[in-house]
């Protein structure tokens, strides 16, 4: 057998294509392995956008990698505004793809494609003016402000580039398609990688763009993701299909995907708010603190993105089997997820409190900020379990059209736990640890989050959602809980 050919089989046995594997029926473990895997590989691939802009600003000096420290968390916040409508659109095709209604999830999709991307032109806009401004706030030095100001103008500019390929994302994995995309991703990762220090360094025929050129290159090849995404669900040969016909600005069905999707830009956007308001705190501390915390952040995202993943598998099969009328299964979905991902995660706390400094040393080679870096670490690594928890029975929210619940545990732990408890324990009116004080704050608000979303799901205020049918009456699911 050709090299090709053994590649292609050993694609086939570690991925499976929707129409390999069941979500309704049969066992669980198996489809939301399947569902997951593809998911976090992309999401890992998404990741590696950011990672490797860390990486090569970090070589480039500790100013820009302060710079994005700042910046990525303003990504993540204009992203969250938007998002939800994706999210709300993913709920719906899994609903009705359970139900066995086609017709009514390929409107879903096609609605969801049309609004998401009038949102983020609006979005843009508005980043474009109202960055800098915003940066300067959250205590963005002299010497870091301009920096991380240009990465975002980009950024804003190029914003309904990146929506256009999560929104395909969302709407293959709402059909249960995650093997697409991850392929997509991977072209395009590859490309981003490449072009990176060509851009900030100027090799070749380039221009030294420093934290401008990070930006560039991740625009473009987010923007080719989401021609060659959007050309897919076109042609409907794999996934979800869209139709031109049915991508008219609906205000009625507008109203639907909004009910669903403001608690979840909701949930999106008070992580990212949490994320920014962090930085008040941090940006008081030196530049070293700040650099430490942008790569911890960044080595989170790789670490959860296993949790993130499994919770996005867990809101398929849960909406699919919702629109099954088969909620018991729904239940038992997101119990096998938690508890899974509580020994996955666990495991990987204890790798990550052992190997700490060599993991920032990966990002940076400043002792000191691998030395801060690595005490983040370890203060969140024995949390990391519990992450895993909470993240599963969200998704089962989610699944339920129950965004608004997952909304509510969200910013609950992370605005009424994370934030105060980081001022009190870092600040000398309080506890006066310093940083740690922030590290801390991960800790207490990971395992106190993991507690509610357990003991909210048992309640079972998400049973008894009702699926409508027909293309312009899709929406399912009240979020009065």
């Amino acid at each position: 057998m050709s090299i090709r050919g053994r590649l292609s089989g050993l694609f086939s046995v570690v991925f499976k294509g929707r129409d390999e594997f069941d979500l309704t029926s049969g066992g669980i473990g198996k489809p939301l392995f399947y569902l997951s895997l593809p998911i976090v590989i992309t999401n890992l691939l998404q990741t590696a956008y950011n990672l490797a802009d860390t990486f090569w600003l970090g070589q480039y000096s500790t100013e820009a990698l302060a710079a994005i420290s700042f910046a990525f968390p303003m990504v993540f916040l204009l992203i969250s505004l938007g998002i939800g409508l994706s999210t709300a659109g993913s709920i719906l095709v899994a609903q009705n793809t359970g139900a066995g209604d086609d017709e009514a999830a390929e409107y879903a999709a096609s609605q969801t494609v049309t609004f998401s991307l009038l949102v983020s032109v609006a979005l843009g806009v508005v980043g474009y003016f109202g960055v800098g401004p915003l940066l300067a706030v959250l205590g963005a030095s002299a010497d870091v402000l301009p920096l991380a100001t240009e990465y975002m103008q980009v950024i804003s500019l190029g914003l309904p580039f990146m929506f256009g390929f999560f929104i395909f994302i969302s709407l293959m994995r709402g059909y249960g398609d995650t093997v697409t995309p991850m392929l997509v991703m991977f072209g395009t990762v590859v490309f981003n990688i490449v072009l990176d220090p060509f851009l900030i360094f100027g090799w070749g025929p380039f221009p030294a763009l420093g934290v401008e050129g990070a930006a560039v290159a991740t625009v473009v090849s987010r923007g080719l993701a989401m021609v060659v995404g959007m050309a897919i669900m076109f042609a409907g040969t794999r996934g979800v299909e869209i139709h031109l016909a049915d991508m008219r600005p609906d205000p009625v069905y507008l109203g639907k995907i909004v009910k669903l999707g403001v608690p979840a830009s909701i949930e999106g956007t008070g992580r990212a708010v949490s994320v920014n308001a962090l930085l008040l705190i941090v940006g008081l501390f030196p530049t070293t603190v700040v650099a430490a915390f942008g790569i911890g952040i960044r080595v989170f995202s790789v670490i959860f993105m296993p949790a993130i993943a499994v919770a996005r598998g867990v809101e398929t099969m849960a909406g699919q089997n919702i629109g099954a009328g088969e909620e018991d299964r729904a239940a038992a979905t997101s119990r096998f997820a938690a508890k899974t991902m509580f020994v996955v995660l666990g495991a990987a706390g204890v790798v990550t409190w052992v190997f700490a400094p060599a993991v920032v040393g990966v990002f940076t080679p400043d002792p000191e900020v691998v030395e801060v870096g690595a005490t983040f670490l370890r203060y969140v690594a024995p949390s990391f379990a519990f992450i895993g928890v909470m993240r599963s029975y969200t998704g089962g929210f989610r699944g339920a059209g129950k965004t608004l619940t997952a909304a509510v545990i969200a910013v609950g732990m992370l605005g009424v736990v994370r934030l105060p408890v980081a001022w009190f324990a870092s600040q000398d009116v309080g506890l006066g640890l310093g940083s740690s004080g922030i590290w801390l704050s991960f800790l207490v608000s990971n395992v106190l989050g993991a507690i509610l979303a357990y003991a909210w799901y048992q309640r079972g205020t998400w049973r008894g959602a009702d699926v409508a049918r027909g293309p312009k009456e899709t929406y399912t699911a009240t979020d009065d809980d």
